[in-house]
């Protein structure tokens, strides 16, 4: 099978590396800058973001023009977007001809444009830019090293396409990273939007070391917020309850490799946003996407509590202690989604 990976940054490089260990794969690298992608094939490893995992042979890297990766006589079964969410709708612009399934890597909302445009999910953004695509998304609990190591993982491949499911579980299932089909790719990609704000929030809990009882209440609502604004936005309930739901939420919020964590517990230790931001290295979706999820919540007259207090939170309107007392003092409520 021919996949083409496009973007190589941990998590398209991590997936690359995976897929190109299954017999009979040949895969293509493409990363935007021709110096790096030079210095990845000489190396035969991606020593900017996984440094000392070596690349399986069958495992190729190239730049230049993405036309030349996609089409001719050795074009892709397969195509992977690998770009942050902030790249993905030029992305799948100058893809929308492609015959071929195409998938998306990225999690989170698109941020709002000055034009009005904006806020999307990638299965909305495919639909204004790209409808006649046969494309999905993979998402699940996964840290990037953990599945260039071939450690054990599972991920969800979600797609109104039974072509693009059966082309994602063909591409990456293995004996250490299983691959499960969804057609419910409104909860999945919900899913993975909305638990990367929640793991700011706990996060923070951490940082001010509230203990295990006020994480395990943080993860508890935060996974029924998300049920709510998914339902509201037609996704299915027992989605939140699998892999790219409850598995991708504890991952984010407890794992010490999350982004998104980290952010919240530098902002408890009094750094500025900008502070923590840039000690990352890497991007952080849940600080750029947060204020589209209650604005998508708030459209929807959804109720999402938790994440309006990390909005107020990276916004500067509350300080780190502010937003727990907030949470804390919210009347009584009957438990229920």
């Amino acid at each position: 099978m021919r996949i083409a990976v496009l973007g190589a940054g941990a998590w398209g490089t991590a997936l690359a590396i995976s897929a190109a260990r299954r017999q009979g794969s040949s895969v293509v690298l493409w990363a935007r800058d021709h110096e790096q992608a030079a210095a990845m094939q000489q190396a035969r490893e991606n020593r900017r973001y996984l440094a000392g995992l070596p690349f399986p042979a069958p495992l190729q890297v190239v730049s230049g023009s993405l036309g030349t990766v996609v089409a001719g006589d050795q074009a892709p079964d397969l195509v992977v977007i690998g770009s942050p969410m902030a790249a993905l709708r030029g992305m799948l612009a100058t893809l929308r001809d492609v015959r071929v399934p195409v998938a998306w890597l990225c999690k989170g909302f698109e941020a709002p444009q000055a034009d009005g445009t904006g806020g999307l999910l990638g299965h909305e953004i495919r639909a204004q830019v790209a409808p006649g695509l046969l494309a999905g998304v993979l998402s699940g609990p996964s840290f990037a090293q953990e599945v260039a190591r071939g450690q054990p993982t599972a991920l969800v491949a979600a797609s109104e396409h039974e072509v693009v499911r059966e082309a994602l579980v063909a591409a990456f299932h293995s004996p250490s990273l299983r691959v499960y089909a969804n057609d419910d790719i409104v909860g999945v990609e919900v899913g993975g939007a909305v638990k990367n704000v929640l793991a700011i929030a706990t996060g923070l809990c951490d940082g001010l070391d509230l203990g295990l009882n006020a994480r395990a209440a943080l993860v508890t609502r935060g996974l029924a917020e998300m049920t709510r604004l998914g339902l509201a936005l037609g996704a299915r309930a027992d989605t939140f309850m699998g892999l790219s739901g409850l598995g991708d939420l504890v991952l984010t919020a407890t794992g010490d490799l999350s982004r998104n964590r980290r952010v919240g517990q530098l902002l408890a230790q009094g750094l500025s946003l900008q502070q923590a931001i840039d000690s990352l290295g890497h991007v952080a979706e849940g600080v750029y996407s947060a204020r589209t999820v209650v604005q998508r919540a708030r459209a929807l007259g959804v109720e999402m509590p938790i994440s309006e207090g990390v909005v107020a939170l990276l916004e500067g309107k509350l300080a780190p202690a502010q937003a727990v007392a907030t949470l804390m003092g919210r009347d009584p409520k009957v438990e229920a989604l």
